[in-house]
This record gives C-alpha cells, structure tokens and sequence, in this order.
C-alpha cells in the first residue's frame, strides 16, 4: 500500500466523467488499498480515482459507519433536502454550504464486480452523492452559486499559494 498524490482542482481530470471500471482484479483492489490509505492519510471521508490523477468511475468511503468501495457508481433515488458544510482533499478541504439530497440511494459495484445498493442518510449520503459527482467530472462548487464559487476557489487559491 502507498499513499497517492492528491489531484488538486483545476487539473483537467476532475472536470472529466471517468471510463467505467471493466477488470475487478489484484490491480484494482491494490489501488482501492491505496486510495483508502491516502484518503485516511488526509483526514478524509471518501476519495475518487479521479482525485488522483486517474479517469476512472471509482471510490472509496469510511463515513458515518459506512465503509465501502463503488465501482460504477450511480444515484437512483434521492429525497429530502439537506445543506450542509463540505469541502474536498481535491480543493485543500476549503469548505462551503451545499444543499444536496438527505438521503441516497448508491448503486455499484464492489472490488470482485458484484452489484449492491445502499442506502445513507444525512452525511453518509451527502459522501455518496459527492464522490459520485467525482465520477462525472463534478466538483462540490459546481453546486454553488457563481459567486460563492469565486469566493471557494480564491481562498484555496490563496492558500495554496496560487495567486487568485
């Protein structure tokens, strides 16, 4: 296991919809290792492969009790309104308020390539629904407001030193 470098925005391979997963093997469930290694690393809830550096339909979460790696993931219900406070490794953990579904439905895959469904409340579910955006080339902010947005990204600009 080893920890992965962290993709910050804007690199191009956050805005992309990730290639679905196709070979559930040694390979992956090594990457999953490490993924679960360098999202703990970070003090994190969840990672998506695209956060580092690679395009695929991938996560790993430890939230709320739910522990779980989706390949392929998808949202098939939602309901209920929550806003809450989220910021993401991708974005150096910069946080702001985003309304998102109480509760989630996530359907994928495991690392063998077998189906589940599972269903969060609250901040698990608020975790199921941003590392799925990761896998569609979402990023948190792109659910604010354009200002908001501005706002988000110019403090992490400023923190890591960027100018902005």
């Amino acid at each position: 296991m080893s920890i992965r470098k962290i993709t910050e925005y804007p690199e191009d391979v956050l805005a992309r919809v990730g290639e679905p997963v196709t070979k559930f093997d040694d390979e992956l469930r090594a990457l999953c290792d490490d993924m679960f290694e360098t999202m703990y690393d970070d003090q994190g809830v969840g990672l998506a492969a695209p956060q580092i550096g690679l395009s695929l339909r991938l996560f790993v979460m430890d939230c709320d009790g739910i522990k779980l790696i989706a390949a392929n993931p998808e949202i098939i219900e939602t309901s209920g309104e929550d806003a809450g406070q989220e910021g993401c490794l991708s974005l150096g953990k910069v946080p702001a308020v985003v309304t998102r579904a109480l509760k989630a439905k996530l359907r994928a895959q495991d690392e063998n390539g077998e189906w589940f469904e599972r269903e969060a409340e609250g901040y698990a579910a608020r975790a199921f629904q941003h590392e799925t955006d990761h896998c569609d080339g979402k990023l948190f902010i792109d659910h604010l407001p354009k200002m908001r947005r501005e706002m988000v990204i110019k403090k992490f600009r400023k923190e890591k030193k960027l100018g902005g």
